[in-house]
C-alpha cells in the first residue's frame, strides 16, 4: 500500500539541491514530508525563453538513486525485447535535442480553497529547458516495433521506494514513437542527478509526471499499466491509475486499459470520468514586472511587461494583458522561438500612471481554449469549465486559473523612487 510517510531523507537532499542551484530555486512546502520539491525563486524566471538548470524545478517522491552509468541499462520488454546500456543510447542512436516546457501536473495546487493535501506548488514548477538524447522511435523501431496500433509504453524509474509501489508511467506508443526521447543531456550539459541522472524518458508539452527519471525499463503494452501488468513484485498502477487523476473529493477514479483521449482538457469536458494528466493545459504566467519593488516611470516611458505561455501538445495562439485585476483586456505580442511543446514568450507595452495595479494574464489555445479565472469550490466539478473556473479537483492538479498568478506592481515617478532610497 502506497503511504505518504515523511521521509527524512529529503531534508538532505533539497539542501543539496538548494546549494547546486546557487538560490535560483526555494524549497515549497510540502504536507507530508515526502516529496523533495524545490521551484524557481523568482517570477522573472518566466520572462525568459529558456530556463537556467540552477532554475529548473525539481520533484520526485523517493530517494535519488544511487547511480553507475557505466552499469546502468534501459531494459525493452512487452512487446520488444533488449536491453541498452549508456554507451548504445549515447553513441549508437541519433543524438537529438528538443525544446520542452516541463509542468509538474501539480503546479497551482496551493491556490486551491480548501488546500489539498501534500506539495503547495504556486506556479513555480514549470520550465523550459534543451533536452538532448536518443529518440525512442529510433530505438524501438531497431527493436522491430514498426507502428503504434493502439498499444501503449510504460517508462518504469530506478528510484527506491519505502512502500511496495513501482513509479511506472504509460504513454501512448503513439507519442513515444513520435517525439520523445531518452534524454542524456539538460541545457547542453549532463544530466544533474536530481533530473534523473543517467537518462530520462521525455515526452514534450506533457506534465512532469510522464517524464520518469532514472528509466530502467521500457515496456510496449496493448494497454496502460494496470495492477500486475509488470513482471515485478510489488504494485505497479498507483502512479498511473490512483495518483494524478482529476477527480472530485471522496471519488474513487475506476481503473482503465485504455482511453480515447489523452488530451487532459477533453477529458476534463466529459470524454474520461476521472481525467488523466497527460498534455499540459493552456497556462501563462507574468515574468516582468515582479512586484517585488516600485517601477521607475520616465514621463514618456512604457512598462515593457513579458511572460510566458504554453498550451502542451497545442499552440498558443494568443496572449492578452489585464492592468486593471481583469477588468479590460489587451492583446499582447507573441515573439522569440515557436517550437512545439515549449512555451512561447510574449510583450505588451503599457503605457501607466504611478499607482497600484493588479496584472493578469490568460492565454488561448489554438482550439479556443482559454485559461479560466479561477479555481471553483469543491461542490463544483465539469459545470465548473462553464463558469469560466477549473474545477476545484483533490488531487490539485492541472490548474491553470489565471487570477491566482496575477501580481501586485507599483508605478512610481523616477524621482520619487530615488529618494525612496
Amino acid at each position: 500500500m502506497v503511504t505518504e510517510r515523511p521521509r527524512e531523507s529529503r531534508r538532505e537532499e533539497i539542501d543539496a539541491i538548494l546549494r547546486a542551484k546557487t538560490g535560483g530555486v526555494t524549497e515549497t512546502r510540502d504536507e507530508a514530508d515526502k516529496y523533495t520539491v524545490v521551484g524557481a525563486a523568482r517570477r522573472r524566471t518566466f520572462a525568459n525563453w529558456l530556463t537556467p538548470v540552477e532554475e529548473h524545478f525539481v520533484c520526485h517522491r523517493n530517494d535519488i538513486p544511487d547511480i553507475d552509468a557505466d552499469a546502468w541499462t534501459v531494459s525493452l520488454t512487452g512487446h520488444v525485447e533488449g536491453a541498452l546500456s549508456m554507451a548504445d543510447i549515447t553513441d549508437a542512436y541519433p543524438t537529438v535535442a528538443v525544446a520542452h516546457t516541463m509542468e509538474c501536473a501539480g503546479n497551482g495546487r496551493g491556490q486551491h480553497r480548501p488546500e489539498t493535501g501534500s506539495v503547495q506548488w504556486g506556479f513555480e514548477a514549470a520550465a523550459n529547458a534543451f533536452w538532448t538524447g536518443a529518440p525512442v522511435g529510433s530505438i524501438l523501431r531497431d527493436h522491430g516495433v514498426e507502428s503504434a496500433a493502439g498499444r501503449w509504453l510504460t517508462a518504469i524509474g530506478g528510484d527506491p521506494s519505502d512502500d511496495d509501489d513501482l513509479f511506472a508511467r504509460s504513454i501512448p506508443l503513439a507519442k513515444a514513437l513520435d517525439d520523445c526521447l531518452l534524454a542524456y543531456e539538460m541545457n547542453g550539459e549532463q544530466l544533474p542527478r536530481e533530473h534523473g541522472y543517467p537518462v530520462r524518458l521525455i515526452v514534450p508539452g506533457w506534465y512532469g509526471v510522464n517524464n520518469v527519471k532514472w528509466v530502467e525499463e521500457l515496456r510496449v503494452m496493448d494497454t496502460m499499466v494496470v495492477d500486475g501488468a509488470l513482471e515485478r513484485a510489488g504494485e505497479h498502477a498507483f502512479w498511473q491509475q490512483d495518483a494524478y487523476r482529476i477527480h472530485p473529493e471522496g471519488a474513487a477514479a475506476e481503473m482503465n486499459e485504455t482511453v480515447e483521449t489523452v488530451d487532459t482538457w477533453e477529458q476534463l469536458e466529459g470524454a474520461v470520468e476521472h481525467p488523466y494528466t497527460f498534455d499540459a493545459n493552456v497556462m501563462s504566467v507574468i515574468g516582468t514586472p515582479s512586484g517585488e519593488s516600485p517601477v521607475p516611470l520616465e514621463t514618456t516611458d512604457a512598462v515593457d511587461i513579458r511572460g510566458v505561455a504554453w498550451a502542451g501538445d497545442d499552440a498558443v495562439d494568443r496572449v492578452e494583458i489585464s492592468t486593471d485585476g481583469g477588468e479590460t483586456w489587451n492583446a499582447a505580442e507573441l515573439f522569440g522561438p515557436a517550437y512545439a511543446g515549449s512555451w512561447r514568450l510574449f510583450r505588451y507595452e503599457w503605457v501607466a500612471e504611478p499607482g497600484e495595479y493588479v496584472l493578469l494574464s490568460r492565454a488561448t489555445d489554438e482550439l479556443g481554449r482559454r485559461q479560466p479565472s479561477r479555481i471553483s469550490g469543491p461542490d463544483a466539478w465539469r459545470d465548473a469549465l462553464d463558469d469560466d473556473e477549473f474545477p476545484w479537483n483533490e488531487g490539485g492538479y492541472a490548474a491553470n486559473a489565471y487570477e491566482p498568478n496575477g501580481v501586485t506592481v507599483e508605478l512610481v515617478r523616477s524621482d520619487e523612487n530615488r529618494s525612496s532610497e
